[in-house]
């Protein structure tokens, strides 16, 4: 599901991608001089050839890493797995390296030079990479520390293999709380409805290893919505090829095969900082060119027209279901939301002045305070009412409209490009509405995220006819 436990762990990811990125360029300054045919690098000429050489090893690095999947090293990788990773990546690199010249015919860099280069950073990174490794097994297995407290659920084959891994081999770090299936064994810690109860009342429990074929559908969907509440990841152990799904990944562990849901790709840590970036610079740009004089405007033009305050908050459903308080425009008398009910054509409670915002959605861009803070991006599944929250998740695929909340509401979405906004008519609205979400989240991109917000503003230009 993507949830992350652990107060420091999660930065060691990002921490390893600096500082390779750091000596890859130190290297390079300390050991290659870039000839061009007008000179050295300490001529005008080299200079600049020797910045683009820089700008390029940090591109192709970052690429190849990402194609490469480097630095996705988890506690079950293997040190073999992580040997071939440190070969892959050291191999793809030097060609790219050596490359260079081929790309920039006027440049030439001395092989052996280069040779040196590749040495040093690979005894570099290689080294603070398995000292991250194997220094963390040794923190696991001594310390106690950067563990992850687990049950199994099941009695199959391989529910036992995965018990018996998670009980011998401490460096993994995974503590195993309970094993509950319906058998008789006396060793485990319950049945599969007493694993329920269990689960309801620790909140501890980081993940939920399922033996998927002793699980009824309800027994499933109830797993899952127990993970949800408490930010634990869910995992299931298969018995079977018979089961496929794009939202299903295989691990190993070891021989033991480990179904997990896949991992959002805006829950990784590199596209989670490449769309937090737009978000921040596009709402800074927003806020200071666009609500710095609209906001004045339209506070006389509001409160000549109604008392109450310029804007507009209510509270609405987020990232993993956490609540947060969402700014509009006030263009309607009431300061309060009702609970349940949107505004429909011809509503009394709209100003005139609100009705110009609501038809032009101009109403919605304080969101870009919201932006800002970190509560909303500027695209993705828009944000609903707590009580519509509540109640869509009664009406359709629970897992689907839990999907959705995996990321952080938009100001806009594909769902609303698509006509999927303001008033909810029927089941069929809602059920539309988080499929496009759905599709959206499973085929990110910052291309896709420029698309929608270019759709969005022909939109409005247009009119839409849900915008009142």
């Amino acid at each position: 599901m993507g949830f992350i436990r652990g107060r420091y762990s999660w930065l060691l990811r990002p921490a390893l991608v600096v500082y390779d990125l750091l000596v890859i360029n130190l290297w390079a300054t300390y050991f290659l001089t870039i000839q061009t045919s007008q000179g050295l690098r300490d001529t005008p000429s080299g200079e600049n050839n020797f910045f683009v050489f820089h700008i390029y090893i940090t591109i192709c690095w970052f690429l190849s890493a990402q194609f490469i999947r480097f630095y996705e090293v988890y506690r079950y990788t293997t040190w073999l797995d992580l040997f071939s990773l440190l070969i892959k990546q050291f191999l793809v690199f030097a060609f790219t390296v050596y490359a260079f010249v081929g790309f920039f015919p006027s440049t030439s860099i001395s092989t052996l030079a280069v040779a040196s280069y590749l040495l040093y950073i690979s005894i570099s990174v290689s080294t603070l990479k398995l000292l991250s490794y194997y220094g963390l097994k040794l923190m696991r297995r001594f310390l106690k520390g950067n563990l992850r407290n687990v049950i199994v659920v099941g009695s199959g084959e391989s529910a036992r293999a995965l018990k018996n891994m998670f009980l011998n081999q401490k460096t993994l770090g995974y503590k195993l709380k309970g094993v509950f299936n319906n058998s008789t064994d006396p060793e485990v810690s319950g049945s599969i409805q007493d694993s329920f109860h269990y689960l309801n009342n620790r909140s501890e429990i980081d993940e939920i290893y399922c033996a998927i074929d002793e699980l009824t559908d309800k027994e499933i969907n109830e797993y899952i919505r127990i993970a949800n509440e408490n930010k634990c990841n869910i995992k299931f152990i298969p018995n079977t090829k018979k089961l496929a799904t794009k939202r299903l990944k295989t691990e190993y562990y070891q021989y033991t095969p480990v179904l997990s849901l896949e991992e959002i790709r805006l829950n990784k840590i590199d596209n989670q900082w490449l769309k937090r970036s737009f978000d921040i610079v596009f709402s800074l740009f927003i806020i200071v060119f666009v609500l710095s004089w609209l906001s004045v405007i339209l506070f006389i033009l509001i409160k000549l027209e109604s008392r109450g305050p310029l804007f507009y908050s209510h509270q609405r459903t987020g990232i993993n279901y956490k609540v947060f308080t969402c700014y509009k425009y006030r263009s309607m008398h009431i300061t309060e939301e009702i609970d349940g009910t949107y505004v429909i054509p011809n509503d009394k409670r709209v100003t005139a002045i609100g009705k110009v915002l609501r038809s032009t959605s101009l109403d919605e861009l304080p969101q870009f305070i919201n932006v800002l803070i970190g509560d909303m991006s500027v695209v993705g599944p828009r944000p609903h009412m707590l009580s519509y929250t509540e109640a869509y998740a009664k009406k359709i695929n629970k897992y689907n409209f839990m999907f959705r909340h995996h990321v952080k509401p938009g100001i806009t979405g594909l769902a609303q490009t698509r006509g999927y906004r303001g008033e909810i008519e029927s089941d069929q609205d809602i059920i539309g509405r988080v499929k496009y979400d759905i599709f959206y989240i499973e085929n990110w991109s910052l291309l896709l995220d420029i698309k929608i917000i270019f759709q969005t503003f022909l939109n409005i230009i247009k009119g839409e006819e849900k915008a009142y």
